[in-house]
């Protein structure tokens, strides 16, 4: 049916995240959600493919039997073999299940152009793999095999079953506390502690000029996960301003637990990965840096830190940590640039 002339356009105010009316339609004007936006050009001036970056270097190294040792090996990995999974788990929590139940079209923009990003992290993980000739198999396999891996990708998985229900939608209070916690769960705890531990390692290589060009390609990652993240915390917030009814105080309570359950499972993967300890980082310190991005993490969106610790690795707080709004792309020492032209 044709439009009438002159029928009135979307009222601005009644743009939400989710429960915003028609989302078939994606009508960017009159925009809303400025922020979805804004990550929407970042993410696409960022953009970046593994195979740009080379990975002569890491491919002797690998290869040789003098450079890494065996406890190096070992942790490198293990951190693959959970890269390859969460990235997995998260593209298809964005395509699958967040991605129908928002109704702000700039936030949809922003959700395609972050299943893409974690379809080139999983690109990433597979040019690593091939081109050291690893065990493919070892590792894509590794969640099955290693329990702390298993347990965090459990953890993740068996609180967000309910949105996965075709029958799922919001609209109610349960169902809108439920996506909420999708939203945690997969932004706070996933993008925000989950892959951590993992990014310190691969710096602790870059740090000891190990393993370069892997070491790069985390490095981008990290800056599309630190963008995921912002994103996330900003729609959770954002939720809590549209909908306040949802963010009770037994809410509350149950993300402080669930961020506390995570912080446990972090640290047991972290001594999995090092138990020996790698780089001058041991279980120990990790324990303490997850506690502190844990309660960093909490105060994005308004909750109480829960083990007021200090960083023990200060020299991450400029590689990955995420200070405030103001996250690593905006303060990196790279500028991005096509093809072959890729330099620090």
């Amino acid at each position: 049916m044709p439009i009438a002339k002159g029928a009135p356009v979307v009222d601005v105010n009644q743009r939400r995240i989710i429960n915003g009316g028609d989302a078939d339609v994606m009508q960017l004007y009159p925009m809303r959600h400025t922020f979805a936006w804004d990550a929407y050009e970042a993410g696409n001036a960022n953009h970046w493919l593994p195979t740009e970056i080379s990975m002569q270097l890491d491919i002797e190294q690998w290869k040789s039997d003098s450079v890494l040792s065996d406890d190096e090996r070992k942790a490198f990995e293990t951190v693959l073999g959970f890269f390859t999974t969460a990235d997995s788990i998260a593209a298809n929590n964005v395509v699958l299940a967040i991605y129908k139940h928002i109704t702000s079209p700039e936030c949809r923009m922003y959700l395609l152009r972050q299943g893409y990003e974690e379809a080139i992290h999983t690109h990433a993980y597979q040019y690593i793999v091939e081109s050291l000739g690893m065990d493919e198999s070892k590792i894509f396999n590794m969640y099955r095999e290693v329990e702390a891996i298993y347990e965090k990708d459990n953890m993740v998985l068996s609180l967000n079953e309910g949105i996965f229900d075709p029958h799922f939608k919001t609209g109610t209070l349960e169902n809108d506390q439920k996506f909420l916690e999708n939203l945690i769960v997969f932004s706070l705890i996933m993008e925000g502690i989950f892959f951590y531990s993992s990014f310190a390692v691969m710096f602790g290589f870059q740090r000891q000029h190990k393993m370069t060009g892997s070491a790069e390609q985390i490095q981008y990652i990290m800056r599309d996960e630190s963008q995921h993240l912002n994103f996330g915390i900003n729609l959770i917030n954002t939720i809590k301003e549209e909908q306040p009814e949802v963010w009770t105080p037994g809410f509350q309570e149950h993300v402080i637990d669930l961020v506390k359950r995570a912080v446990v499972l972090e640290y047991t993967f972290a001594t999995e990965v090092f138990p020996r300890g790698i780089f001058g980082m041991n279980a120990d310190g990790f324990k303490q840096y997850i506690e502190h991005i844990a309660d960093r993490r909490l105060e994005r969106i308004g909750l109480p830190k829960q083990y007021n610790v200090e960083n023990p690795f200060p020299w991450m707080s400029e590689a990955v940590d995420l200070n405030k709004e103001k996250n690593f792309f905006e303060t990196r020492v790279t500028e991005y640039k096509t093809g072959g032209q890729l330099s620090w």
